[in-house]
């Protein structure tokens, strides 16, 4: 018996279990097609279109959304329709509205006063919503109304003077009282001889001269006794305004004062004695806004008869 030792032995790796056998795939088979159907068409839909009202997703970058037909069309309508009120909105800013109207036939107008009654050129009465102080509604009666005559000593030298180049074919007045009796405005159109252009020239005159602020280029009134304009002279002037237009061959003017006879040391001008601040006795005393309001009215009563004798309203 040997007695050395045995050798030692590496050791054996561990045994790992067999892997389970896998079983084969089967192989694909295609899916079989659906019959196709031998009855007749489902009918087809000729009714109106109706999309429900759900909420459209707003679109990402890069994304576009296509609306259905129905809507596509109404965007374009709303297009246009915008397009031509934004178009026809500004052709009236470029165009500008200045108030003047084209110029009538100026030989047709100024022997307009021939033919229309006195009722019309100086209505009975006149209203003016908003015309009195602090946009108070006013009231003006006609008392009395001139015959018709030229303009000897119808203005005083100053105004005559300014007015005698545009000629005179006519003068026609009435005079008016407040509701209350104590104010008194005559009204004025006088009719002249001249063309467009001396129309034109004796309007800028005025303008650029400041000529309606002169208290000596004041008109005259027209007095009838037994009115309450009775005493309504030179002496009782307050307030005037003076216009000559552009588009008739035809002066309007106005003059206010006291129907008492109160003398008035400080005449004012319509255009001053109708501003706000104004502590004078013709602004006190509203007699500013009845010879703005009674010019305004007088004034736009003679362009609807022209144009309505001219044809311009057609």
């Amino acid at each position: 018996m040997s007695t050395e030792a045995d050798p030692v032995r590496a050791p054996l790796p561990p045994v790992l279990p067999p892997r389970p056998a896998v079983p084969p795939r089967a192989p694909r088979v295609a899916a079989a097609a659906p019959p196709i159907a031998t009855g007749p068409p489902p009918p087809r839909f000729t009714g109106p279109l109706v999309y429900p009202d759900a909420p459209v997703a707003a679109p990402g970058p890069g994304r576009r959304v296509r609306g259905p037909a129905r809507t596509a069309a109404a965007a374009v309508c709303l297009v246009l329709g915008f397009g031509l009120l934004g178009g026809a909105a500004a052709g009236v800013w470029l165009a500008g509205d200045s108030g003047e109207r084209p110029a009538a036939d100026y030989a047709e107008t100024r022997s307009l006063w021939r033919e229309i009654p006195v009722d019309t050129l100086f209505p009975r009465t006149l209203r003016g919503r908003g015309a009195g102080p602090g946009r108070a509604d006013r009231r003006w009666t006609r008392v009395a109304v001139a015959p018709d005559a030229g303009c000897r000593d119808a203005f005083d030298p100053p105004l005559a003077g300014i007015l005698a180049p545009a000629g005179c074919e006519r003068l026609l007045r009435a005079t008016y009282t407040d509701e209350t009796g104590s104010g008194v405005t005559t009204v004025g159109l006088l009719f002249t001889e001249s063309d467009e252009k001396d129309m034109r020239a004796l309007r800028e005159r005025f303008d650029e001269e400041n000529l309606e602020l002169r208290a000596d280029l004041m008109p005259r009134p027209y007095a009838a006794r037994g009115t309450a304009a009775a005493r309504f002279g030179d002496a009782q002037r307050a307030s005037w305004t003076v216009r000559p237009l552009v588009d008739a061959p035809v002066v309007v003017y106005t003059v206010s004062g006291f129907a008492d006879g109160r003398t008035v040391g400080d005449p004012q001008p319509a255009s001053e004695a109708v501003l706000e601040d104004q502590t004078t006795a013709p602004a006190q005393a509203g007699l500013g806004h009845d010879a703005r309001g009674i010019a305004d009215r007088i004034e736009r009563g003679l362009r609807r008869i022209v144009a309505q004798e001219t044809g311009q309203d057609r």
